[in-house]
């Protein structure tokens, strides 16, 4: 009877994954095109894809990184910003822009907008799926950008690339280290948790649920289940029928979300550094604790708003001082399989 539960599972999640699609074409409608570049987008482009609101302090970094890497082209949701977001935003030319009032929360999040926009625009395009406080790295990004990394993973037949989110820190109460924008982030949030991390296989999707870090040692500690999962799936070769579950955290086929080995080798991977605990998460998190956006079941975590508004020290003396992407692989955090 086995053969029957799995059709059964798979039957679930190919309507469950239509639901998505349906849900996302509804959503378009709560969509303002401010600027569309999109007839600029060649045929191997690689694009960016990202909802934010009100992250002005973070874009100018944000924005440079990924051209670096090689994304050619950026289609963002601006969920009504007021710090000037979508003013810079529109004066890019890389990016193509649209903008919303409607509830972030209520729109899964912000995937529902960005499905209908990877619908629309990056059906055979390499995308990366990401939020304005998460910067990719991954081995050897430095002098290999993108596009290698890319033409390797077509030529090994894979669609996908999983990333652990990885959450940076400053030595001290988070609000007394400023940060001006353009600055390199991770000049001052330059510490990181390297070890207290437990992995689970999620039965339904394939994706690996991973807890850890600073926010579960330091918000979570009773209620360790409660705290965020850091394994998400950033780069994808894109089809119009895919749909992101929960953020990036997983995908429609489940097939996309087998990234990792589980036979005791290796598949290469990045990590997301989460610069979340820049001196702005203070204020940010009063905000987000009375508009209660972030979360489906968002009372249940206003203490952890409360502890983020007392300006939390999130460092410890197992705390590890970031210096490269090779000590993030030594550790085992990513890996670079036979990419050398």
């Amino acid at each position: 009877m086995e053969w029957l539960k799995k059709a059964a599972q798979a039957y679930r999640l190919r309507w469950k994954r239509r639901r998505f699609l349906a849900r996302a074409v509804r959503k378009r409608r709560e969509l303002c095109c401010v600027k569309n570049r999109t007839n600029q987008i060649a045929p191997d482009a690689i694009l960016g894809f990202c909802t934010m609101r009100n992250e002005m302090l973070r874009l100018p970094y944000f924005l440079d990184h990924y051209r670096r890497l090689g994304v050619v082209h950026f289609l963002i949701v601006d969920n009504d910003s007021d710090d000037g977001t979508l003013e810079y935003l529109g004066t890019q030319p890389d990016v193509s822009l649209w903008h919303t009032k409607h509830s972030y929360k209520s729109s899964r999040f912000g995937v529902d907008w960005l499905t209908w926009l990877q619908m629309r625009y990056a059906h055979g395009h390499w995308c990366l799926t990401v939020d304005a406080d998460e910067i990719l790295v991954y081995p050897h990004y430095e002098t290999r950008p993108l596009p290698a990394l890319t033409n390797w993973l077509d030529r090994r037949g894979r669609r996908s690339m999983g990333a652990l989110m990885l959450d940076m820190y400053p030595k001290g109460p988070v609000q007394d280290h400023p940060y001006a924008a353009g600055d390199d982030p991770f000049r001052t949030l330059c510490w990181f948790d390297a070890g207290n991390y437990v992995i689970q296989k999620k039965p339904d999707l394939g994706s690996l649920w991973i807890q850890g870090g600073p926010r579960a040692r330091c918000f979570f500690a009773d209620n360790p289940r409660r705290a965020p999962t850091m394994g998400k799936v950033p780069l994808v070769k894109w089809h119009w029928r895919y749909a992101y579950v929960s953020s990036a955290h997983s995908l429609l086929p489940k097939r996309l979300n087998h990234t990792y080995c589980e036979n005791g080798g290796e598949i290469f991977s990045g990590i997301l550094l989460h610069t979340k605990f820049l001196q702005v998460i203070v204020d940010k998190s009063a905000e987000e604790k009375s508009r209660q956006e972030h979360f489906a079941n968002s009372t249940l975590y206003d203490a952890y708003y409360d502890r983020l508004i007392e300006n939390p020290n999130l460092w410890s003396e197992g705390s590890t001082r970031l210096i490269s992407w090779r000590q993030l692989e030594a550790m085992g955090l990513m890996s670079k399989e036979d990419w050398v």
